[in-house]
C-alpha cells in the first residue's frame, strides 16, 4: 500500500467556510432550467444582475458592482484605487488569505497590522498605520478567521478619523450569520454619508453558491464606476444570474437555514469550551480555536478522523460549522484529544 493510499479519505470538509448544505431547492430548480441555454453567452457586463441586486438592496443600480465572488470585487477595487508599489493597502493580520494575494496582484504594498490578543482587528493601530501613501484600508466584519465583530461606534469613529482620500473596503462576507442588530451594516453607513466606502457581500457562504463564484459590492456611483471599469467581460455566467435571482426570492428558506447553522454554532462552541478549548464568541459560520500550542495536534487528530479543518500553525484552528453529525465527530475528536 502506498503512502497516499494509507491516508484516510476526508469525508467532512470544514476548512473553507462552505455551508454544508446544497443550494436551496427552488435555486436548484432554477439552475436546472437554464441548462439548455448553456451554448449562449451571458450578458457582457451582467447588467440585469446588477439591476436585480440594486432593487433588492434599495440602492441605485449605478452603485452596484458584481464580480467573481466578493474577492473578485475586492481585487477590481484595488486595481482601480492603487497605482504601483508606492501605494499601500492596510489590513489586520491574520485575515482572509486572499488579501495579501490580491494586493500583490494589484502591484501595491501590503501593510499588515497585528490583531489584538483577543483576535479583533486593532482599529487604533490600523489608523496609526495609515500614511500619505495609503490608498485602501480593508476591514472584515465579522472577521475571518477569528469571527470577531467590529462594533458600530468603533467603526463609525474609525471611518470619521481616516483621511478623506483613503478608501475603506468593508468585507461583510459573513454578515448574514451575525444576527445582531447592534452590528454595523455597511449599507447604512453608505446611506449616512460615508462615501469613501465599498461594502462587499457574497453568495458563496450563507446562500450556498460558492461553486458559482458570485459576489457584489455597493459604493457611491462614482466609486462603483471606477471599479466597474476593471470588470472582465462575460465573467459572470447566466447560471450565476439565475441562481442569485432565485436565492433572493427564497429569503424565508434561507433564514431558516441560517438559524439551523447558528444553533449548531452555539452548540459546538459551548461544548468545545466545556472541554477546555479557548473559543471566542463567533458571529460567522465558523469558530476560531485560539490554541497556539494545541492547534497542530487538533488538526492531525481531525485528519485522522476524516475531518478537514484549517490550520494556522502556531496560531489556531478555523473550524467551519457543519451538519450535526459532522459536528458530533469534531466534538468526539476534541474530547479524545483533551483526555490524552
Amino acid at each position: 500500500m502506498t503512502a497516499v493510499e494509507e491516508r484516510p479519505r476526508t469525508l467532512h470538509r470544514l476548512a473553507l467556510n462552505e455551508t454544508p448544505y446544497p443550494p436551496l431547492e427552488p435555486v436548484r430548480r432554477a439552475m436546472a432550467g437554464c441548462l439548455p441555454g448553456m451554448h449562449r453567452y451571458p450578458q457582457f457586463y451582467a447588467d440585469d444582475l446588477m439591476a436585480r441586486i440594486a432593487e433588492w438592496r434599495g440602492v441605485p443600480v449605478e452603485s452596484v458592482v458584481v464580480g467573481s465572488g466578493s474577492v473578485g470585487v475586492a481585487y477590481q477595487t484595488l486595481q482601480a484605487f492603487t497605482d504601483g508599489p508606492d501605494d499601500e493597502v492596510v489590513y489586520g493580520w491574520r485575515a482572509f488569505d486572499a488579501y495579501p494575494i490580491i494586493t500583490d496582484m494589484a502591484g501595491a504594498r501590503r501593510v499588515e497590522v497585528p490583531l489584538t490578543p483577543d483576535g479583533a482587528q486593532d482599529l487604533p493601530r490600523l489608523l496609526a498605520a495609515v500614511t500619505d501613501r495609503t490608498r485602501v484600508v480593508v476591514l472584515c466584519n465579522p472577521h475571518n478567521p477569528t469571527g470577531t465583530p467590529v462594533p458600530a461606534r468603533a467603526l463609525e469613529e474609525f471611518l470619521t478619523a481616516l483621511p478623506r482620500d483613503v478608501l475603506v473596503v468593508l468585507d461583510e462576507a459573513y454578515m448574514e450569520f451575525a444576527a445582531d442588530d447592534a452590528l454595523p451594516q455597511g449599507l447604512d453607513l453608505l446611506r449616512s454619508g460615508h462615501g469613501r466606502l465599498v461594502v462587499l457581500r457574497t453568495f458563496s457562504k450563507a446562500y450556498g453558491l460558492a461553486g458559482l463564484r458570485i459576489g457584489y459590492g455597493v459604493a457611491t456611483p462614482a466609486t462603483a464606476r471606477r471599479i466597474r471599469a476593471k470588470s472582465v467581460p462575460y465573467s459572470l455566467t447566466e447560471t450565476a444570474r439565475i441562481a442569485v435571482t432565485a436565492s433572493i426570492a427564497a429569503e424565508a428558506e434561507l433564514t431558516a437555514r441560517i438559524a439551523t447553522l447558528s444553533r449548531e454554532r452555539a452548540r459546538l462552541q459551548t461544548a468545545l469550551r466545556e472541554l477546555g478549548w479557548r473559543v471566542p464568541e463567533s458571529r460567522t459560520n465558523f469558530l476560531w480555536l485560539d490554541e497556539p500550542q494545541r492547534c497542530a495536534a487538533f488538526h492531525d487528530a481531525c485528519a485522522a478522523a476524516g475531518i478537514e479543518v484549517r490550520l494556522y500553525r502556531d496560531e489556531g484552528i478555523r473550524l467551519t460549522v457543519g451538519e450535526p453529525r459532522t459536528n458530533d465527530l469534531v466534538l468526539e475528536t476534541a474530547r479524545r484529544l483533551s483526555a490524552s
